[in-house]
């Protein structure tokens, strides 16, 4: 598996305006579609559209039901994979589950593209950085 492209297709953020700051940050990377893609350029090999929706949501920590602010995007990741890879991931995905076998690396583009985006809507919306780190 290589990842061969990344868009973003919706970028959204939201704050309440009685937000505070202790709200608990919950953050959720789910995996909306798998298809085959068709990519004119490199014809010969075969390829796949991930498209995924990432979240930040900002809630009171004492009550569940409580969204103070949310960030959130939706984007595809473009993969190219072998043959028996895309049987895999197809046959996964059936069942609506990402295989194990591109689960880590996948996240972790998903992730890595999406934190830089989030840190400035999070600086734009005057909330919380995420990750956020505690100190004893």
């Amino acid at each position: 598996m290589k990842i061969i492209g990344f868009n973003f297709t919706k970028i959204h953020g939201n704050r309440s305006l009685d937000f505070k700051p202790s709200a608990s940050i919950n953050t959720n990377i789910e995996i909306i579609d798998v298809e085959k893609a068709q990519i004119e350029v490199i014809k010969d090999i075969e390829s796949l559209k991930l498209s995924f929706k990432f979240s930040l949501i900002y809630k009171e920590e004492e009550k569940k039901d409580s969204r103070q602010a949310e960030i959130s995007f939706e984007g595809a990741v473009l993969m190219a994979v072998d043959n028996t890879e895309s049987k895999e991931i197809l046959k996964s995905w059936k069942k609506k589950e990402v295989p194990q076998l591109i689960r880590p690396n996948l996240f972790n583009y998903i992730l890595q593209k999406c934190s830089v985006k989030a840190l400035s809507l999070e600086e734009d919306l005057n909330l919380p950085f995420f990750p956020q780190l505690k100190y004893n």
